[in-house]
């Protein structure tokens, strides 16, 4: 009778719906897109990724704040994470299972005005220290680019602030960044000059599942994002920032 009861039991475990896991969505510190406010993770990308869920019916699910290399460390090694925003990159491509395009992003280098540079194309700023995040699609950019003066840092604050005290000569930042970065660094943003696009490294930032995600839960949550964004929904998400 035990081992009866010990094989339903296990013909249980081996039907229980892959989605009965709870989710864990996580994002890094990205003002004005993703923050902590009240104690919870917050801002228009958050929304977004709560809509979806909610419209794809995947109510349990957990939102996690990190290190963006944590962040990303989960998304490659745990089942059922979902990670945003993440550049979709060729070397990224089968590492995830893209279930959206949130926005599309534009980098630029940022050095302060009171610091002479010269820096007419890229080429030249390998010339000059860089802050960047650790595992950021930046660094990987950079770093294919054959730049090796990048200053790693684990947080998007850290790494601006080493620009603010002259540890490095630019960050690579997107306008919307800017304005957060300076109020918490309370500097005046005047004091920032944009240097040079990075035209190569500007691409989608996405919502995207771990490799180990069923498939079914990556195809209801791209089918509720498409909804959303066909409805408007995205869009006036995305419009209480600034581009």
């Amino acid at each position: 009778m035990r081992q009866a009861h010990w094989y339903l039991a296990c013909l249980w475990l081996a039907f229980v719906p892959a989605q009965a896991q709870t989710l864990q969505a996580v994002t890094e510190d990205a003002p004005p897109y993703t923050y902590i406010e009240h104690g919870k993770v917050a801002g228009p990308a958050t929304e977004v990724v709560q809509q979806t869920l909610q419209r794809a019916g995947l109510n349990d699910y957990r939102l996690h704040l990190y290190p963006w290399a944590r962040a990303y460390d989960l998304a490659l090694r745990e089942p059922q994470v979902l990670i945003f925003l993440i550049a979709r990159t060729p070397a990224r491509e089968a590492l995830f299972q893209w279930a959206g395009e949130i926005m599309k992003i534009e980098y630029h280098l940022y050095r302060l005005r009171s610091r002479t540079l010269e820096v007419p194309h890229l080429d030249a700023a390998r010339a000059y220290t860089i802050g960047v995040m650790r595992d950021d699609v930046r660094q990987q950019y950079l770093q294919s680019r054959g730049f090796t003066k990048l200053v790693v840092s684990a947080q998007p604050l850290d790494n601006f602030r080493k620009l603010v005290s002259g540890q490095v000569d630019m960050v690579p930042l997107t306008a919307g960044e800017t304005l957060p970065l300076c109020k918490e660094a309370a500097i005046d943003c005047a004091q920032l000059e944009r240097v040079l696009t990075l035209h190569e490294a500007s691409t989608g930032l996405y919502m995207a599942y771990s490799r180990q995600t069923p498939p079914e839960v990556v195809e209801r949550t791209h089918k509720a994002f498409e909804q959303l964004k066909a409805d408007g929904t995205v869009k006036r998400l995305l419009a209480k920032v600034s581009p």
